[in-house]
């Protein structure tokens, strides 16, 4: 068993822990033993922290999807015009894919995708980076919709590459 920590720390602890298995086997193939002997501690203890399992896949995607956002967003309000933000924004994304792998393959994960609960989560923060984004884009006579659909088309590709990117990384290692 791991030492006593601050709960806090131990949430923490908890939710990297957790990141790391249901990167590995997923959300249905992974149970809350798993998750408990993986961080050292007793099951009970990893109650104390998270309800249940869904509970717990759930604040993971949240923490990962503002994580990703506060990441655009700062990139994008740093840059001095409309081209370097969008370009500022995509380095952002790219960014936080390789620094993040697990963190992008539980949100973009097909199983993900497939649970409405979970897709309710990442369509929200994909919603608001499609909307930064969308904000950003300076064209003569474009509407909000416009512009909000443009940047929908701009995340859209920025996760198609970076799942490629992952996809080539895999094959290479």
């Amino acid at each position: 068993m791991t030492p006593r920590l601050p709960a806090a720390q131990r949430r923490e602890q908890l939710i990297r822990v957790s990141l790391e298995v249901f990167a590995r086997q997923g959300f249905h193939q992974t149970s809350m033993n798993d998750i408990a002997e993986a961080a050292g501690v007793t099951k009970p203890v990893l109650y104390q922290h998270f309800g249940s399992k869904r509970e717990l896949y759930l604040e993971l995607l949240n923490e990962l999807g503002e994580e990703l956002r506060e990441m655009v967003g700062k990139a994008t309000s740093e840059a001095e015009g409309p081209h370097q933000q969008v370009e500022h924004g995509f380095k952002a994304f790219f960014r936080w894919v390789v620094a993040n792998e697990h963190g992008f393959d539980l949100i973009f994960s097909g199983e993900t995708r497939r649970d409405p609960e979970f897709v309710a989560v990442t369509e929200r923060f994909e919603r608001e980076i499609a909307d930064t984004v969308g904000a950003l884009i300076d064209i003569e006579g474009l509407s909000h919709e416009g512009r909000r659909l443009l940047g929908f088309g701009i995340v859209g590709l920025a996760e198609t590459t970076c799942r490629h990117f992952m996809e080539d990384a895999q094959g290479r290692a």
